[in-house]
């Protein structure tokens, strides 16, 4: 403990050598009425160094003070607290991104990097947050306060963070809604191209007929999109109708805190699961799904051996298990004191990695089945043309004799007939304009992101039978896995600002989802999807990196690992791999600088844009963000990363009292402590805390109440420590 963080001390017989942890672990000398007693600690130390997380915070069910303390709400059972972590960092990122990356940069192959990047980073990260949170048993905000005062900007730019992450995630669960209150139709309605019809003719919508009927229903009909982001176009009714039941959910689960939202957990972190089973048994039941399934894990070595691979799995770790968001600290602050918080680092890190394979064999499964029935209408397509050109630019010696026309042409088949016709026209093929029909093109197609989720997904839907009950299936597993993501993200909000501010989290949950809806009607305009980018973009990926290495090089460097292993050890009753010790204080720190580093270095290559929807062309386009956009883009990035200076200068300069809110509270439920006040003026020889021996307090006695309660204060208006021996009631003072 700090020197001007004072515990006291009373004199000890010499041959008595009972600690506070004895003395605490004899859960029967005890009474009952004393079994949720505080001591309280005071002060704050400087910078953080000499804090120790057991003189600070060695907490139970600690609080700043013991109402506090004792109202403190906590997890109904390990297993709901294992459902939220996972419904948090399980997320829309595990369906729609982590299959594109693994397409991407070498199919199979990738688990290779990403499976040694989650042990490397991912691992030590997540469980360094769940050990601090659950040590200190606050939010994001008081966490780094305790640590290092100078450094507790790093909860404030968590708590910034969070919030422009819920701003555009919920929009993206209101658009989820959406098109789940759209599957209940038979056909679906972006089955085919809807038709105009005028006094003489009937014709396709021409946006439609260049593009899909499920790329037109995205664009036109759900976000009646503008051109560009300068062309707001309006709100979007619909799309803000849906916005507000994506809030009003949030609000409603979130608003008693984990009492509520922990029950929601149930629901929202399992079944996504049971839609994901159910997917993958009648995918692969599908002709073609094994097509899309071979081409995933089908490795391509020669890719792992780019820095490009290893950079995106790097960011995909980091970003799956919501690191620096402050939602996992939130989470664990509500376990108990000892709970193997280690077991729950790795175990949460391989049900999220498992969960990512699952929802890939799923995605390529579903576009395995898509690329067929899409090649299938392709050699459709160019066997007409190819009928329509014999006799002329075809002769019928080029076509096999097996082949019969008037049948349906195989895929295989077509494949022979344009390598014969390739062969004997090789300079006017292209003239031809066949197509090449391949099912490997059509699944190195695969998309991400919405472009999976909203177009790709929603068409493949439509060849399955009995498609609205799979579509409703799907959208409804979108919004569970969103809101699993948001109440984590919330709760990274709202747990540091009531453990700082002491507001009612009613009050405050309620007044977060009102002002966010609000800000987020920017979002629900006919432009809202180029912002809903922008913030993806810039809102979140540097500050979120800078926010963890500042944590890390916190508890590793400002308050020492050396430290912190002791604390774990009291903590969990056992020491740590020492793999832990050198990720945290050399291996992790510097990939994580690495990784800011070729982010920051992508970006200046890469001037930001956005891809725009151009009606008239039924197609998107790249397009650079206007002057005002690049000052959006900069200020996302600047207004979360703000807190941290300005904290460290106002503490650094003294503005703000570095010890000031630095109050502990040490409770235990099944312990004898009662509250005590700390004396400043006293020497800090020895802490009560770490179980060494008290040493004399002169003028002060010892108040104990047999009847239950604790005591009120002494004569000298403090209050003493009491030990209530059941089998010696009365038992003098001085024998303690």
């Amino acid at each position: 403990m700090p020197k001007n963080s004072k515990a006291v001390k009373r004199e000890l017989d010499d041959d008595v050598t009972e600690s506070v942890r004895d003395l605490l672990s004899n859960e029967d000398t005890c009474d009952d009425s004393f079994k949720k007693s505080s001591l309280i600690v005071g002060g704050g130390g400087g910078d953080g160094e000499g804090k120790d997380l057991n003189g600070d915070m060695d907490v139970e069910d600690g609080g700043s003070d013991a109402e506090d303390d004792a109202a403190r709400p906590a997890w109904n059972s390990k297993l709901q607290y294992i459902l939220a972590q996972v419904g948090f960092s399980v997320g829309l990122g595990n369906v729609w991104r982590f299959p594109y990356l693994c397409q991407k940069n070498g199919g199979g192959a990738y688990l290779v990097p990403y499976l040694i990047l989650l042990i490397v980073i991912g691992i030590p990260l997540f469980f360094l947050e769940l050990s601090v949170g659950q040590r200190i048993r606050r939010g994001s905000i008081g966490v780094w306060n305790y640590i290092s005062p100078r450094l507790g900007g790093i909860g404030f730019a968590s708590c910034v963070v969070c919030f422009f992450v819920a701003l555009y995630y919920n929009v993206i669960i209101g658009w989820s809604l959406f098109y789940f209150s759209q599957s209940f139709q038979q056909p679906l309605p972006w089955h085919e191209c809807p038709l105009v019809k005028n006094k003489t003719t009937t014709y396709i919508v021409p946006e439609c007929e260049k593009s899909s009927a499920t790329t037109y229903y995205w664009y036109r009909e759900a976000l009646n999109i503008s051109d560009s982001i300068s062309e707001s176009g309006g709100l979007n009714w619909r799309m803000t109708i849906c916005l507000l039941a994506a809030w009003s959910m949030v609000c409603l689960a979130m608003i008693k805190g984990i009492q509520s939202s922990g029950k929601v957990m149930y629901f929202s972190s399992l079944f996504p699961y049971v839609v994901l089973i159910c997917f993958l048994v009648r995918a692969l039941l599908l002709k073609g799904s094994v097509d899309g399934i071979r081409h995933m894990f089908t490795p391509k070595l020669e890719i792992m051996l780019e820095a490009k691979v290893w950079r995106e799995a790097a960011t995909q770790v980091f970003f799956a298990l919501g690191l620096g968001f402050g939602g996992v600290i939130a989470f664990s602050s509500y376990n108990k004191r000892d709970n193997n918080c280690h077991f729950d680092a790795v175990l949460v890190s391989f049900i999220n990695f498992f969960t990512s394979v699952l929802a890939t064999l799923v995605v390529f499964a579903v576009l395995g089945f898509k690329a067929n029935i899409m090649n299938g209408k392709c050699v459709a397509l160019n066997t007409q043309k190819i009928v329509s050109l014999l006799g002329k630019e075809i002769s019928r010696d080029l076509i096999p004799h097996h082949i019969n026309f008037s049948a349906t042409v195989s895929a295989e088949d077509y494949r022979q007939m344009t390598e014969f016709i390739r062969r004997e026209k090789e300079k006017d093929y292209q003239d031809l304009g066949l197509g090449s029909c391949s099912i490997e093109e059509e699944l190195n197609k695969a998309v991400q992101g919405t472009g999976l989720a909203f177009i790709a997904f929603t068409e493949a839907m439509t060849h399955f039978p009995a498609s609205p009950f799979w579509s409703v299936m799907f959208f409804l597993m979108l919004v569970n896995l969103g809101l699993g993501s948001m109440f984590g993200t919330i709760e990274g909000i709202i747990t540091p600002l009531v453990d700082t501010f002491k507001v009612r989290k009613e009050f405050l949950t309620v007044g977060v989802c009102l002002l966010a809806f609000f800000i987020g009607l920017l979002f629900v305009q006919r432009s809202g999807n180029y912002w809903v980018a922008m913030f993806d973009d810039y809102s979140a990926t540097l500050p979120l990196l800078i926010v963890v290495i500042l944590e890390n090089v916190a508890v590793a460097w400002v308050y020492g690992t050396d430290k912190f292993f002791e604390d774990l050890k009291d903590m969990l009753g056992f020491t740590p791999f020492r793999f832990y010790y050198y990720m945290w204080k050399y291996v992790t720190p510097l990939l994580l600088i690495l990784l800011l580093g070729s982010s920051v270095i992508q970006l200046g290559m890469t001037p930001p844009s956005y891809s725009a929807w151009l009606e008239d062309l039924a197609s998107e386009k790249s397009l650079s963000y206007p002057p005002w956009g690049l000052a959006v883009c900069i200020s996302l990035v600047v207004m979360a990363i703000v807190p941290v200076p300005v904290v460290f200068f106002l503490r650094y300069f003294n503005v703000i009292d570095e010890n000031a809110g630095v109050v502990s509270t040490i409770s235990y439920k099944k312990g004898c402590i009662i509250q005590e006040i700390a004396r400043p003026e006293e020497e800090d020889d020895a802490s009560l805390i770490h179980a060494k021996s008290p040493s004399p307090m002169p003028g002060n006695s010892i108040y104990r109440k047999q009847n239950g309660g604790v005591s009120d204060s002494a004569p000298n208006g403090r209050y003493g420590i009491g030990y209530l021996m059941a089998d010696m009631p009365d038992m003098p003072e001085s024998d303690l």
